[in-house]
């Protein structure tokens, strides 16, 4: 990905790329005719998969998988729509329904209990059943209430003897991760920290939180491994950072929970890139890796600064398949490319895409890792568990970059010399929000605050008072008072923000079908319009 933001400029002042002829266009007629005869021939896979690799492309919608195959492609030098990532080549496809068990627009912990357990339940709510009062712990069983916590597919795995691991660019606790290994009344349920602050009454009570779950997780003889982000849940408030000078853990028992993961047979624990660069697989039994404070660094920025700290998403599934294999069992792993959300709720299409890029690339890197016969015997999903409100308008011409502004094709078909303008004498982007905090329409008045967005600073008027996200990415309220002329901006800027058509403080997520791609043992039972939790239940089946 060096060079990026370079290549992108420079393919935006060629307005259009040379197309490609008939003989390597994929989308010809000879190609497609070809495709054909060879879908005839379906793979045969054994009935039972001896392992099962979940990967959950976080916000990972259709638009998002089609803008970033076609900047894939762009980023090589071609126009781009014919490109295909890794994982559009599996054997099966279908659509997943995302709603929530009280909810049309979904969150990623209802969205991926319901992929892990089978039960569909509600907004904010991590692997526990839909009778669950979100943050109040009343509502549990133990605790006076009813709702139950549910068996997830990795405590499945557990219960069997096989081998289980999580992996992911956003913290190790963030909620769809949780969902596999943890059960929480409130996916912010983080460390004890969080319970105190959200609720005085449940942290009274002993409620564990969620970095606890993963040590002491009672199922078989517990994960294996578990990489990304997320250390400040797991050290004291009394243990300085490792790498972020001033800043402390966050845990109020004044636990390390690193140093007892550590006291578990065959475990190592790591911070850094070099660190698990020098893991001996074949040595290792038990992985944790935390490689920073809160989530991990978005793809472009992990490799901008020269030599990355972190390892990348690929790595990282790699080294976890290699520890994981060891097992005779099989194996269970998750792996998410969870900013790929992130980006879009900034608004940030760049950051969202180059990490469905890498997110692709770490899938590629897996089906590489694996053997023939491995191949033959693990079921491989790769899904979402929601969307976004992102979307790819106008009518470009082929190749335009998908970063950039629109350019049409004239009355004869040939790219027109000038980008398209709408009806205020304005060029436009192709990709857009339908909300978020790149709304550029007129505001009131008031006062002026200086808000970061995706790394971009602007400085906004609105009418107050400001509301941003408190979190660990911040979102810009209003973006300027009225459409910006784009002539003299680059869009393919890494840190430029899309603009919205609603103001918010942070883009939503959406509530429409996302793609489930299958490959291996069960594969075949992906088709047609399923609810979310059919995931499970195909697992579940073929695991058996």
């Amino acid at each position: 990905m060096k060079g990026t933001k370079q290549l992108l400029i420079a393919l935006a002042s060629m307005w259009v790329f040379e197309l490609p002829g008939q003989e390597d266009d994929p989308a010809s007629y000879e190609i497609q005719e070809a495709e054909v005869l060879a879908a005839l021939d379906a793979p045969v896979y054994p009935k039972k998969a001896r392992n099962i690799i979940l990967f959950v492309g976080d916000g990972m919608g259709i638009s998002t998988i089609t803008a970033a195959r076609i900047l894939g492609g762009q980023l090589q030098g071609r126009t781009g729509e014919e490109n295909v990532l890794s994982f559009e080549e599996l054997d099966y496809v279908a659509l997943s329904k995302t709603y929530n068990s009280n909810a049309q627009g979904p969150d990623s912990a209802g969205t991926m209990t319901a992929m892990v357990t089978g039960y569909k339940t509600k907004q904010g709510v991590i692997s526990y059943s839909k009778d669950v009062v979100r943050g109040d712990h009343t509502s549990l069983k133990g605790y006076g209430g009813q709702a139950k916590p549910l068996k997830t597919i990795l405590h499945l795995f557990e219960e069997k003897g096989k081998a289980t691991g999580i992996v992911t660019t956003t913290r190790i606790t963030h909620a769809t991760p949780a969902s596999c290994y943890a059960h929480s009344a409130d996916r912010n349920w983080e460390d004890d920290k969080d319970i105190k602050q959200d609720s005085e009454a449940a942290y009274k009570a002993g409620v564990k939180d969620i970095a606890l779950q993963l040590i002491e997780m009672p199922v078989g003889d517990g994960i294996e491994v578990a990489l990304g982000g997320g250390r400040r849940s797991f050290l004291s408030k009394y243990t300085a950072d490792p790498e972020d000078e001033g800043k402390n853990g966050e845990r109020l028992d004044g636990r390390d929970l690193t140093k007892e993961w550590l006291k578990m047979d065959g475990s190592k624990y790591v911070w850094n890139k070099e660190q698990f660069d020098a893991i001996d697989h074949q040595n290792t039994r038990r992985l944790l890796g935390l490689f920073e404070r809160s989530h991990m660094q978005y793809e472009h920025d992990r490799i901008s600064g020269g030599q990355p700290t972190e390892p990348s998403l690929a790595e990282m599934a790699v080294k976890a398949i290699r520890i994981l294999r060891k097992n005779p069992n099989g194996f269970f792993l998750n792996v998410e490319g969870g900013r790929i959300d992130h980006g879009h709720h900034a608004g940030n299409a760049y950051r969202a895409l180059t990490d469905t890029i890498a997110f692709a690339d770490s899938v590629e890197a897996v089906m590489n890792e694996l053997s023939e016969e491995e191949k033959r015997n693990t079921l491989l999903i790769v899904t979402a568990d929601h969307s976004h409100v992102f979307t790819i308008g106008g009518y470009s011409v082929r190749g335009n970059p998908i970063l950039g502004k629109t350019l049409y094709n004239d009355a004869n078909g040939n790219p027109k010399k000038q980008h398209e303008l709408d009806l205020l004498g304005y060029p436009f982007t192709t990709l857009a929000y339908a909300n978020g905090g790149g709304y550029t329409g007129p505001m009131v008045r008031v006062e002026k605050m200086e808000v970061i967005a995706g790394g971009q600073t602007y400085y906004s008027e609105y009418e107050g008072p400001l509301t941003y996200s408190e979190d660990d990415y911040k979102y810009i309220d209003v973006a300027r008072p009225g459409r910006p002329n784009l002539n003299e901006i680059d869009t393919t800027d890494p840190d430029y923000i899309q603009e919205a058509l609603i103001p918010l403080a942070s883009e939503t997520h959406a509530g429409e079908d996302v793609a489930i791609f299958a490959q291996g043992p069960g594969a075949q039972l992906f088709r047609g319009v399923r609810e979310q939790n059919y995931i499970f239940h195909v697992m579940k089946l073929v695991s058996q």
